[in-house]
């Protein structure tokens, strides 16, 4: 887990950085669509698993975005070198625990880590919250693949000082040919803007295109 210490002093968000880390609810959401038609296609071709494949995207473009690797501990602001998917895997019972996927660039390396990590969860029961489904260097990700939606809030522990985006997914669509896959971001607002945001959709897009 390498981390260097963001410069607050030469930062031109310093005072975005301050306002908004004295907030209750520093979090803010933005729910929108991507084309899904050519991504979806690379899943059949080239038997990809459906939510591994998107996945992998999601946290090749948060390592590529700089802002979703800054994160706040103790009152500080830190950039990540890299980060890792923490996502939430569905048991035959219905219930979810968590997991932790090290990234790694090549999708083959990251299916072979997730597809261990998703045999232990299945294998497991509760949530298992435990030290790596705790670390900061991660993204905390959910598919929600029952339903379309617009619309998405996230339980929150206002006491604990949570900085980790979170990304959600949920039931694709098809329409005159195309494919949408609804996506979910929320972000702390110390951290970054509605622009960086833009730039994470605008690159998992061209990745799903690629």
């Amino acid at each position: 887990m390498s981390k260097t210490e963001l410069n607050l002093t030469t930062w031109n968000r310093r005072e975005h950085y301050e306002f908004f880390s004295s907030f209750d609810e520093p979090f803010f959401g933005i729910v929108s669509t991507v084309d899904f038609t050519k991504g979806y296609q690379n899943i059949k071709d080239n038997g990809y698993p459906y939510f591994l494949y998107y996945l992998h995207k999601a946290v090749k473009t948060a390592n590529d975005i700089e802002p979703f690797r800054y994160r706040i501990e103790e009152d500080n602001g830190y950039i990540y070198d890299k980060i890792h998917a923490s996502a939430t895997i569905g048991r035959e019972d219905h219930t979810f625990g968590f997991s932790f996927i090290e990234y790694d660039e090549d999708f083959k390396v990251f299916q072979a880590n997730a597809q261990k990590e998703i045999e232990a969860v299945r294998n497991s029961t509760g949530l298992r919250f435990d030290n790596n489904a705790k670390r900061m260097d991660s993204l905390h990700i959910s598919s929600i693949p029952w339903y379309n939606f617009t619309g998405i809030s996230h339980a929150r522990h206002f006491q604990y000082r949570d900085s980790v985006p979170k990304i959600s997914f949920g039931k694709y669509t098809k329409e005159k040919g195309k494919i949408n896959l609804p996506i979910s971001i929320h972000v702390h607002h110390a951290l970054m803007d509605g622009y960086h945001v833009g730039l994470y959709l605008e690159e998992f897009q061209r990745l799903l295109n690629e």
